[in-house]
């Protein structure tokens, strides 16, 4: 499975022969001025809350693409008020089954106001299981204890989890979730976007984790791994 980063929590992976991209906040991010977003590829595009630093570029992406975009109920009637209706909405607990694997739409503790200002609906996360590792994208959220759950049920073998603080977990409560999701490969996402959110010790972060017997992988803008 490959990773690509394309700054704050947008990432794009290769997953069951598709191209799945999470959050697409590129255009409005001076990080990531050079990544030019009409040449990245999506067959499917998730958001996890309505917030313009999540949603920014989903529809021009979208319709580009011809992808689908998946979201809360809400998020995908709203894309639906602009003529876009090649959603596929859920709601939490909730899953479909794609032709790359089955996505699941969980909880997050976090707020969901769409760019006009409109209702956003509950904000989530997402874990994608298939034939490939399975995958936990944890959207903005806070700790809760609720995540013992997915560690219970469905164990993820890589987590993106928010490590930023501020405005969603920091990195002492990021080291706690990794334990409640029973995952030690962790990807931070949401952090130096904006002075919030800047990171001074990228470094302590990673120890901290390692200390822990997990891997804190941060990806600079642009580049891909695989995993």
């Amino acid at each position: 499975m490959e990773i690509t980063f394309y700054g704050h929590a947008c990432f794009a992976l290769k997953y069951g022969g598709k191209n799945i991209l999470f959050d697409p906040f590129i255009s409005g991010n001076p990080l990531a001025s050079g990544i030019n977003i009409d040449e990245i590829k999506a067959d499917y595009v998730l958001l996890s809350h309505g917030h313009q630093d999540h949603v920014l570029d989903a529809l021009t992406i979208a319709k580009k693409n011809d992808a689908t975009i998946v979201s809360n109920f809400e998020i995908t009637s709203w894309y639906g008020t602009k003529g876009y209706e090649k959603c596929q909405p859920l709601n939490q607990g909730g899953k479909w089954k794609f032709d790359f694997g089955t996505v699941k739409y969980v909880n997050a503790i976090h707020s969901s106001t769409l760019p006009d200002g409109s209702n956003g609906g509950n904000p989530g996360g997402f874990i994608l299981s298939g034939d490939e590792k399975t995958v936990y994208f944890a959207g903005d959220t806070a700790l809760f204890m609720d995540m013992q759950l997915i560690g219970r049920y469905n164990r993820p073998d890589l987590a993106f989890l928010p490590i930023g603080d501020c405005f969603t977990m920091g990195v002492e409560d990021a080291i706690i979730a990794s334990d409640f999701i029973e995952c030690n490969e962790i990807i931070g996402m949401h952090f130096d976007t904006f002075p919030y959110i800047a990171m001074s010790d990228k470094d302590g972060a990673v120890d901290a984790f390692k200390a822990k017997g997990k891997n804190l992988h941060l990806f600079e803008i642009g580049e891909s791994k695989t995993f």
